[in-house]
């Protein structure tokens, strides 16, 4: 669905997202180089990559959690070091995680900036204070993305299965609802079809275990 109007500088923004490495959430990323421009790719981390730093049992154990849950989504879902992109519904995903920090994301992009129409900014912000909860619209190298945020070693496993999902909804939900589908104000539906998603979902990887 969104591969149909988004334009390749969605394929050049996602690798740069990528490309931020472990600690530096707060720099300003390089210019994408014109090998980013012709195919999405979770970056080599083999050349220059100093060695790893020692990961803390708690957060190595939710990294695995992590890529259980990522893997049972999408069986074609590609790791490098701590980093997943997968597809889920036809929306590309991505989860970047900075183990030194103890922090984790779950990306999705969704739009170009230059191509919303007036007004559209002001409704995210609408948006980001009551439907989409967890899940929160974001801006970043000329997108509009889905974004979920988490500390790594308090993170669960049904955290980060809503974490997915909800950044999935807000995405699929743009320009019409700008929902997560977590809670549903008023009355409505969506409430319990995102609960009943989650605990689907929950109850696979439970089966994927003992099988």
């Amino acid at each position: 669905m969104m591969f149909n109007f988004l334009s390749r500088t969605i394929t050049a923004a996602c690798g740069l997202a990528l490309m931020v490495p472990a600690g530096a959430y707060a720099q300003e990323a390089a210019p994408a180089s014109p090998a980013d421009e012709d195919e999405f790719a979770i970056p080599d981390e083999g050349e220059d990559a100093a060695p790893p730093a020692e990961i803390a049992p708690e957060i190595a154990a939710a990294l695995e959690q992590m890529d259980e849950v990522i893997r049972a989504l999408d069986a074609k879902a590609t790791r490098t070091g701590n980093n997943w992109q997968f597809t889920l519904e036809e929306r590309m995903m991505i989860v970047v995680t900075d183990t030194a920090a103890a922090r984790m994301r779950i990306i999705t992009p969704i739009a170009l900036i230059a191509e919303l129409p007036e007004g559209a900014m002001q409704r995210l912000m609408q948006a980001n204070f009551d439907t989409a909860l967890d899940a929160r619209y974001a801006v970043a190298q000329d997108l509009v993305w889905g974004a979920f945020l988490h500390p790594l070693d308090t993170l669960t496993q049904r955290d980060f299965v809503s974490g997915i999902l909800q950044t999935q909804s807000i995405g699929e939900t743009f320009g019409t609802t700008f929902s997560s589908g977590a809670i549903s104000y008023g009355g409505g539906d969506s409430g319990a079809i995102f609960e009943q998603q989650l605990e689907e979902l929950l109850k696979q990887l439970e089966q994927n275990r003992t099988t």
